[in-house]
């Protein structure tokens, strides 16, 4: 039925425009207790062997929704009743920004591949903190609070601008993310250089636990694909150094390698970054990468490219503790979350490991034994 309304509707319109529509149902049907009751038993069933904990934090299972869907955090609840096992909303800058000049969203069926060059587009850290304070939850589920630059502030004033995010934010938050990693925000990957991501980590560490003291709020760093090996290593070594909760890996790319050759040229060549099916590979190898360096010292979360169950798995196999998806929920509906989680339990049961946890990395374990 999706694919069918898929071809009929959403795929004629305009990506941003069927976005803000099935936001719109989602949100809708959160709302109304018959609903929403009636769409959790249906697409959110819940694994006993699932059951993740990370980041001190416990979850349904390991699968949640990246950050961009839900950009002002106004559907947590909603995603919840789909069945992600936890929702990071944002990318939340300090102040409010409407983003890039439509057009901005761009969908390569072909490819299973969106670009986006949507440029941070939200409500300011102010607004979403105040939405966050007054939200009364119906599901319960775990919250990320996924942080970024304004664009009008100048690099040299970033960690202030991050901070003025981490001050309001992180109270609300289970989790936050430092976002450094989008190719959108003009001079945001260069702060991901060690000698400029240190400071920043430190500002917004002390940011959150000034602000949170009856708990501590764990801090993570997003990176993008495109870094060089090197440089992945010397994220992941910073992160154990400045003790750094976890790292999201990863964000979306600007290299087109990875697309087929059935996408027109002209959506191939539109500026922004690449996700989805094609950013898959690389993903692997960053994340293969990076548990090799940190192991077990911090928590690894997969994303990008994870279609489906043994993408969620393999996912897990190389280190991740916990995995999310966003394109792929466009191209496979509201059953997408169901099929992975219904997937991930059957391959647990079948393979050599007695719980979830104890096949976190195990591929690589396994070959530097």
């Amino acid at each position: 039925m999706y694919a069918t309304l898929f071809h009929l509707l959403f795929r004629r319109m305009d990506p941003e425009r069927a976005h803000h529509l099935a936001f719109r149902w989602i949100r809708i049907t959160a709302r109304v207790p018959v609903l929403r009751t009636f769409v959790a038993a249906a697409l959110a069933p819940r694994y006993r062997e699932l059951r993740t904990e990370a980041l001190g934090l416990r979850m349904h299972g390991p699968f949640g929704l990246a950050a961009g869907f839900d950009k002002n955090a106004m559907a947590i609840d909603g995603m919840a009743m789909l069945g992600f096992d936890h929702v990071e909303i944002g990318t939340v800058t300090g102040e409010p920004q409407p983003g890039n000049p439509r057009k901005r969203l761009f969908r390569l069926v072909a490819d299973r591949a969106l670009i986006n060059r949507m440029g941070f587009n939200n409500d300011g850290s102010l607004a979403v903190a105040t939405r966050l304070a007054s939200r009364r939850p119906v599901f319960r589920t775990v919250v990320g609070v996924n942080i970024g630059k304004t664009k009008a502030v100048p690099e040299a004033e970033a960690a202030a601008d991050y901070v003025t995010s981490a001050e309001r934010l992180a109270p609300y938050a289970d989790y936050l993310v430092v976002n450094v990693s989008s190719p959108n925000t003009p001079g945001l990957r260069s702060l991901q250089a060690t000698e400029a991501l240190r400071p920043l980590l430190t500002a917004v560490r002390e940011a959150a636990d000034r602000t949170v003291t009856d708990r501590r709020v764990p801090l993570l760093v997003k990176i993008a694909p495109d870094l060089a090996d090197e440089d992945v290593d010397a994220v992941a070594d910073l992160a154990v150094e400045l003790g750094l909760d976890g790292i999201i890996a990863t964000n979306t790319t600007i290299a087109r390698e990875g697309l087929g050759l059935t996408s027109p040229p002209a959506l191939t060549a539109e500026t922004g970054g690449l996700s989805g099916a094609p950013l898959k590979a690389r993903s692997l190898e960053v994340l293969r990468r990076l548990y090799a360096r940190v192991g077990d010292r911090i928590t690894l979360i997969g994303v990008g490219g994870i279609e489906n169950a043994e993408d969620a798995w393999q996912r897990i196999l190389v280190g991740a503790t916990l995995v999310q998806g966003y394109s792929a929920f466009v191209y496979e509906g509201p059953l997408y979350t169901r099929a992975i989680h219904k997937g991930l339990a059957a391959r647990l049961r079948t393979s050599p490991y007695a719980t979830l946890a104890d096949a976190v990395g195990a591929d690589v374990r396994s070959t530097t034994a």
